[in-house]
């Protein structure tokens, strides 16, 4: 497979390209709320949409065959250059904290309408972020952390708010590499300027971590890297049951393809390695997922069929 770098589209192409494919438009306002509650054991669990984000369709797998990519997106009845990734935010209660784990994309990305809603879907839920004790970040992405970069979320944020990042994300972020990334224009600019402005802001609150570490009971942060040289993944525990949260280290086509290099990945190789590893766990134990930018509620679990993986859609609690 090449790893030739791909002239992608812009993201207000892709961005005007959705919106052509909807003459009559979508709805004002929204006909179901964009929120879906689980429990895990005790531990409350609530997946927020912050929206979609139109992307290009070769971001699946920069490094596959283009006819390969092709075949997997018509089988999947996606249009071939635009895909839309969901963008998920996880809030789980557990043991009095609150914890919001990843943030959305804010307003970091103007051509990108149609993301950027956590703030109002979280008041929607009657989640208060005033409430909020503890903030999880898998990594230091814009569409990870922009929601703490809206004007005026940090004044309603407690003062005493704790917030959980591996130590070699931050560090990462310091002189970041994108050397082996294979982004649409202007997103290593805007990743840059927006991990950079979150670190000065929020540095004072930042509560760094090694390798793994418990944030409530039952609520474990673990360093997985690859993605990102600190991206890490959420694991709850209680009673039976389990859920791991696992950011970007999953992606749709992964379940078939866990070998196909997404263009946000700053260490490729190694995010693949991570990726079947998760997998092959995730299956292994039967432990129940939720990822980004699966398409929402993005609940699932993990099967093996042959040599490739099976995404199994988890049972619709109501």
């Amino acid at each position: 497979m090449s790893l030739k770098k791909i002239e992608h589209p812009s993201v207000k192409h892709c961005a005007d390209a959705v919106k052509a494919r909807y003459t009559h438009g979508r709805p004002e306002h929204e006909l179901v709320p964009s929120r879906y509650v689980l429990k895990v054991g005790t531990i409350e669990v609530t997946v927020v949409s912050d929206g979609v984000l139109s992307l290009p369709g070769a971001m699946l797998g920069h490094n596959a065959d283009p006819a390969a990519r092709a075949a997997w997106l018509e089988n999947r009845f996606l249009p071939p250059d635009v895909l839309e990734w969901a963008l998920n935010v996880v809030v789980v209660r557990s043991g009095g904290q609150t914890i919001l784990v990843d943030a959305g994309i804010g307003a970091e990305f103007p051509d990108l309408k149609r993301a950027g809603r956590l703030v109002q879907r979280l008041d929607d839920a009657g989640i208060d972020l005033s409430s909020v004790t503890d903030v999880v970040l898998t990594h230091l992405h814009m569409d990870h952390i922009g929601g703490l970069l809206i004007d005026g979320v940090k004044e309603v944020l407690r003062p005493d708010l704790r917030i959980h990042v591996a130590a070699a994300e931050i560090k990462f972020w310091e002189e970041p590499d994108f050397s082996h990334v294979s982004m649409p224009p202007g997103f290593p600019d805007a990743l840059r300027e927006s991990a950079k402005r979150f670190l000065k802001l929020y540095r004072s609150q930042l509560r760094p971590f090694e390798n793994e570490h418990e944030v409530a009971p039952g609520v474990r942060v673990q360093r997985t890297g690859g993605h990102t040289p600190g991206h890490s993944v959420v694991r709850l525990a209680s009673g039976g049951d389990r859920l791991m949260f696992a950011g970007d280290a999953v992606f749709q086509v992964g379940f078939d393809h866990p070998d196909w290099y997404n263009g946000f990945e700053h260490d490729p190789e190694e995010a693949a390695r991570v990726r079947v590893r998760l997998l092959r766990e995730l299956a292994a134990n039967r432990e129940s997922l939720l990822a980004t930018h699966l398409s929402f509620p993005s609940v699932c679990h993990v099967a093996v069929e042959g040599d490739r993986f099976v995404w199994v859609p988890g049972p619709w609690e109501y």
